[in-house]
C-alpha cells in the first residue's frame, strides 16, 4: 500500500478496549500498522483526531480532561489503524481508577507489536512534562519513531510559537531521527500537511524497518 493510498478522512471508529487483553480479541493476532496517539489529559488528544481526520464527532472530545478512559481504536484502511489511549498525569479521578487507566496505557506500549509510531502530543505553553519524556525516551529505547506534536499553537504570538518549537527540538535532538517535532493548531490546522505527511509515511511498515536497519548500521560503525 503506497502512501497516497491513506485517505484520513475516511476514519471510521472501530472498537474500545479497556485494556490489551481485550484489545487482542477484538484484533486478534497483532498484526496490521498501528499509530498510537497519547498525552497528557489536557494536550488536546481528541481534537486533534478530529481535525487530522476531518470529523468533528469521531473522537470525543470534553472540557473536563481525562474523558478518554479507554483504548479507543479507529479503522484507517485494510490493516492500518489510529489508536487514541488514555491520557495520563492530569484527570481528576480516584487514584485507583488513574493507576488502571496507567496500566492499560503501558501494556499496551509495551506489547503491542503492530505499533509503528507514536504521537506524543503536548500544550506548546507547558511541553516536555516528565511523563511526556518518558513516553518518548520509552519509545526511542523501543526503536519506535515518535513525533512530538505541539498543539495549541494558535494560543503563542508567532515568534513566541517557534522559539519554544526550536527550544523543545534542541531538547530532543539527542534521539536523533527516531523523534520529529513540530507545531499544531486543531483550531487553525497549523501543521496539518505535515503532520499528514508523517503518519503516511509511518502507515507504511517498511519505512520502519529501513530506519531499524539504518540505526543498527549507524551502531555498528560507532563500535
Amino acid at each position: 500500500m503506497s502512501e497516497s493510498q491513506i485517505d484520513f478522512r475516511q476514519t471510521k471508529f472501530l472498537i474500545s478496549a479497556p485494556d490489551i487483553a481485550h484489545l487482542d480479541q477484538y484484533l486478534p493476532g497483532d498484526v496490521g500498522v498501528e499509530i498510537a496517539f497519547a498525552g497528557r489529559s489536557n494536550a488536546g488528544k481528541s481534537s486533534a483526531l478530529n481535525a487530522l481526520t476531518e470529523q468533528k464527532g469521531l473522537a470525543r472530545t470534553s472540557k473536563t480532561p481525562g474523558r478518554t478512559q479507554l483504548i479507543n481504536v479507529f479503522s484507517l484502511a485494510a490493516d492500518r489503524r489510529l489508536v487514541d489511549l488514555p491520557g495520563y498525569g492530569f484527570a481528576k479521578v480516584p487514584l485507583a481508577l488513574k493507576n488502571k487507566w496507567q496500566l492499560a496505557l503501558g501494556e499496551y506500549l509495551q506489547k503491542r507489536a503492530c505499533l509503528s509510531g507514536v504521537v506524543v502530543l503536548m500544550d506548546i505553553r507547558h511541553p516536555l512534562k516528565d511523563l511526556d519524556m518518558q513516553m518518548i525516551e520509552w519509545a526511542v529505547f523501543s526503536e519506535i519513531p515518535v513525533l512530538a506534536l505541539l498543539t495549541k499553537s494558535d494560543k503563542l504570538a508567532q515568534n513566541v510559537k517557534m522559539k519554544t518549537v526550536n527550544a523543545v527540538r534542541k531538547d530532543l535532538f539527542k534521539f536523533g531521527d527516531w523523534v520529529q517535532v513540530e507545531p499544531f493548531s486543531s483550531t487553525k490546522g497549523t501543521g496539518k500537511p505535515k503532520v499528514l505527511s508523517i503518519l503516511n509515511k509511518w502507515c507504511n511498515p517498511q519505512w520502519l524497518l529501513d530506519q531499524q536497519a539504518l540505526e543498527k548500521e549507524k551502531q555498528e560503525q560507532h563500535d
